[in-house]
């Protein structure tokens, strides 16, 4: 099914059914800006009768028209957000996945819509004291000690596979693999993987990451955090994956000297992390994380593009997002020299 008007009237009746109301009246459902790898929809809508009867802001999220095969489909990714949104995280609420028959082609899900702006650049760029700024931190800091309290026995998140033995040695594995299927040779992942490998720090417990968390894959209203977006990636990991991923140079959109996304310093989301619950995180260790940050973005910027040249799905942004290598590629070069430079003086 890829007429819109046709998806709308099968959404409308699958809202209705799922309602038990009377009626659907679905005002506005427009594709929305951003997700490059996922299609999201904003929905406004009234339901007339049955407990949800009102007028309501929700998403659809669905399939784009090819994936990265290190993604999650849509019902992983709906078990995965619920898990989160039920041990705390402030994150959309999930409502309802379809899990398609044959009937549109592919699974969608529906959450609540949440206020505020995910732009990296806008957010980065706000005016905020520096207190404002520490206190966003805090706010991400504690919804990911929330996320990093999951572990494998907690929950039945089957379709995701638990490390054997280190956690970092098992990505470090994921990515020799997915370096190996590329068709051009990658001599600086490859020297950088290399490093990560000899290096690679001891007793990493596995706990629920969400794989993607950075500046751009949240929403901020205000000075406040409204809710954690874009779960395709989570899995089970060490719990500095995340919070390398978010101090990765690569996400600081021109503020360098803001370490923890481009918003403040890294201090100030530990201090929140720490104070919700977290782990205590070893500073140290911080450096190895974000060259793995890194590494793991090149390698997804040479899938992207891969996307668009495959013809798969044609994409000015994905293959803008290959063009990104040789910056990603730097900034590789620099994370993993300040990791052993640390290692040097330890």
């Amino acid at each position: 099914m890829q007429n819109s008007s046709a998806l709308e009237t099968f959404v409308q009746d699958f809202i209705l059914r799922r309602c038990g109301a009377s009626g659907v009246d679905i005002e506005r459902m427009e594709r929305m800006g951003g997700g490059a790898i996922q299609e999201n929809y904003a929905l406004d809508l009234e339901i007339h009768g049955g407990a949800h009867a009102g007028r309501h802001n929700w998403v659809l999220r669905t399939d784009s028209p090819s994936r990265l095969a290190m993604s999650l489909g849509r019902a992983e990714e709906f078990s995965v957000l619920s898990c989160a949104f039920q041990a705390g995280v402030r994150a959309p609420e999930p409502l309802w996945l379809h899990r398609d028959q044959g009937e549109i082609g592919k699974n969608f899900y529906l959450m609540k819509r949440i206020g505020g702006t995910a732009s990296g650049r806008e957010l980065v760029r706000a005016e905020r004291t520096p207190e404002q700024r520490a206190s966003l931190l805090a706010q991400l800091g504690a919804s990911l000690a929330a996320l990093h309290s999951v572990t494998p026995g907690d929950v039945d998140l089957p379709f995701l596979k638990v490390p054997e033995g280190n956690a970092a040695l098992a990505r470090i594995a994921e990515y020799r693999t997915l370096l190996d299927t590329l068709e051009r040779p990658q001599p600086t992942l490859e020297w950088a993987l290399r490093q990560l490998e000899l290096h690679v720090p001891a007793n990493c417990p596995v706990c629920l990451v969400h794989g993607d968390l950075r500046t751009g894959n949240y929403m901020v209203e205000g000075h406040q955090l409204s809710g954690v977006l874009d779960w395709e990636f989570a899995a089970w990991s060490a719990a500095e994956e995340d919070i390398g991923w978010l101090c990765a140079r690569d996400w600081r959109f021109g503020t360098d000297d803001l370490e923890a996304g481009g918003i403040g310093p890294v201090e100030a989301l530990l201090a929140g992390y720490e104070a919700a619950g977290g782990r205590t995180v070893d500073r140290r260790r911080l450096h190895y994380w974000r060259a793995m940050a890194s590494l793991r973005w090149a390698l997804i910027a040479l899938l992207q593009a891969q996307r668009h040249l495959s013809s798969e799905e044609p994409s000015l942004e994905l293959a803008l997002t290959g063009r990104m290598l040789p910056e990603i590629e730097l900034n590789l070069l620099l994370e993993t020299e300040a990791m052993l430079e640390e290692r040097r003086h330890a």
